[in-house]
């Protein structure tokens, strides 16, 4: 039996990136670190509930990349690695980020970031022209041919394609002064100060540096890992031999990373402490295109299982490759401030395999039975920001809604399997039998699904706090309960409220929430 849940209207009040940024603190999702120490720019602490989702994305991944792939297998490799490792792998020399202050303000901005910002601005209002035209021309409209033939489109497409070609060059040849002198041409003015008063472009190390060691002066100096990858390549010979894969095989690792970002910014987007979900894809020499095309479909197919729309969703191919990659793509979301990076798939070839080959003198090769013969595998890198990927579920599912009778609700649609509580309990009232009858049912569920228990205000304050940090299901014990062992069960985005008895409670609830559910 369903009860007839109250409805929402078709508007909705606007959700602000400050308002997600507010409301991440508020319910408990993030807090900005040491803050009654006045904080740590660009570092975060995950409260309650988001600890709760974190864990449960880290999970989706782990299974999904893992549990469902025969092949691939995983490792938890140390922060902490011999030195040597970031000369063989090319930190030392080449992990620099171009940076640029303005004088006025005194603030410094990673130069490309201004002119990738800059090149999205023309994107924009080629969109905004065409958007403008279909509302003009209804059904009649053929948007593919209004982007070929509008002279305006045309004109606005000129200068994106001259600028990014002048840019990818400029990258190449890693030319900062021509880098500086395109921020000068599309006058970029700094979002602090207006001025356009740049210094030099300069390039800038993005790694951490400590010492290991008992006494001073016999301290060596290692770094906090810029990435985790370099774990898995160390290790490549060792797993191999201990889990018998045969190439193509994969080893996936979930681990932090850590970059002094002199740009830290958008909240929990960029900061110097940071997780990173990663599979390293070991392939044949010749063979790593395919793979490539294969991972980036299968990537892109997972981003969409976590209710992301196609709109919001898109591949963006590097401008300039890494040293190590002969082909990269992202997979960029839309947040509120543009679309931006949330996971990357690289080809890095045999660059780094070979080179801790060569620097430290023990071999790292595969034989292959099927050819009779060893080599370097090549591989295919898929390394999603586990950090950045919690901020797009946030800022995809958090929604004003008006409804019916006027008042308004917050509310956090999380896909079911993610959501970190899944399933609230309560008493209608602090009374008559109620508060037992619910504390048995949370006792049966809790072994199975992380639940919420509260008697404390009316029921429908209940709802709206659940609702907000995203519980995808609520159950209510009333006098009826007591009767005819039938609870009401109510769901988070449409409000229905079903009867349901207890003996069928667990088995729904568990369909209701079941991760597979994001494959069907």
């Amino acid at each position: 039996m369903y009860i007839r849940a109250m409805s929402t209207s078709t508007t909705s009040p606007a959700i602000t990136f400050q308002d997600i940024i507010s409301h991440c603190k508020e319910y408990g999702f993030i807090f900005p670190s040491s803050e009654i120490y006045d904080g740590l720019s660009a570092v975060y602490d995950y409260g309650p509930y988001g600890i709760e989702l974190k864990n449960n994305l880290q999970q989706f991944w782990w299974k999904s990349m893992v549990q469902l792939n025969e092949n691939i297998v995983g490792l938890d490799a140390a922060i902490f690695m011999h030195p040597k490792t970031w000369k063989a792998s090319g930190h030392v020399d080449a992990f620099m980020d171009p940076l640029i202050d303005n004088k006025d303000s005194k603030k410094r901005y990673r130069a490309d970031v201004l002119i990738e910002d800059a090149l999205a601005k023309f994107e924009d209002k080629i969109a905004k022209e065409a958007d403008k035209a279909a509302k003009k021309f209804g059904d009649t409209f053929d948007r593919e041919m209004f982007l070929k033939t509008n002279p305006n489109v045309l004109r606005t497409q000129e200068k994106f394609d001259a600028t990014e070609a002048r840019f990818k060059k400029a990258l190449e040849d890693n030319d900062l002064a021509e880098v500086r002198q395109i921020i000068i041409d599309l006058e970029i003015a700094c979002p602090v100060s207006g001025t356009k008063n740049w210094t030099e472009v300069r390039q800038f190390n993005l790694m951490f540096s400590t010492e290991v060691g008992s006494v001073a002066e016999e301290a060596s100096t290692i770094y906090l890992r810029p990435e985790t990858a370099q774990g898995i390549f160390v290790n490549f010979l060792n797993v191999q031999n201990t889990s018998r894969q045969r190439i193509p095989f994969g080893i996936a690792q979930i681990g932090k990373a850590f970059r002094n970002e002199i740009v830290a910014r958008q909240f929990i987007f960029r900061t110097r402490e940071f997780e990173q979900m990663e599979m390293q894809y070991f392939v044949r020499p010749g063979s790593e295109m395919e793979w490539f095309h294969h991972w980036k479909e299968s990537r892109m197919k997972w981003h969409r299982s976590l209710g992301f729309a196609e709109t919001n969703l898109k591949f963006y191919d590097h401008l300039k490759l890494a040293h190590y990659a002969n082909a990269a793509v992202d997979i960029q979301f839309n947040f509120p401030f543009g679309f931006k990076e949330i996971e990357g798939i690289h080809s890095r070839t045999d660059f780094d395999l070979k080179s801790h080959q060569e620097l430290s003198g023990k071999k790292l090769q595969y034989f292959d039975p099927e050819l009779n013969q060893s080599y370097i595998p090549y591989v295919v890198e898929t390394s999603v920001g586990l950090n950045r990927t919690f901020l797009a579920l946030i800022c995809n599912g958090l929604k004003n809604e008006k409804l019916e009778d006027g008042s308004e609700r917050t509310v956090l649609q999380l896909p079911p399997f993610l959501a970190p509580i899944k399933i609230a309990v309560f008493p209608l009232v602090k009374k008559d039998g109620l508060p037992e009858k619910a504390r048995e049912i949370f006792d049966v569920l809790k072994f199975d699904h992380r639940c919420f228990y509260e008697e404390k205000d009316n029921i429908g304050k209940r709802y709206r706090r659940q609702d907000a940090i995203g519980t995808p299901f609520c159950i209510t014990v009333d006098h009826q309960t007591l009767e005819d062992n039938m609870v009401t069960l109510r769901e988070r985005d449409s409000m229905q409220q079903e009867r349901i008895s207890i003996e069928r409670l667990q088995q729904v609830v568990n369909e209701k929430v079941d991760w597979r559910k994001a494959y069907k």
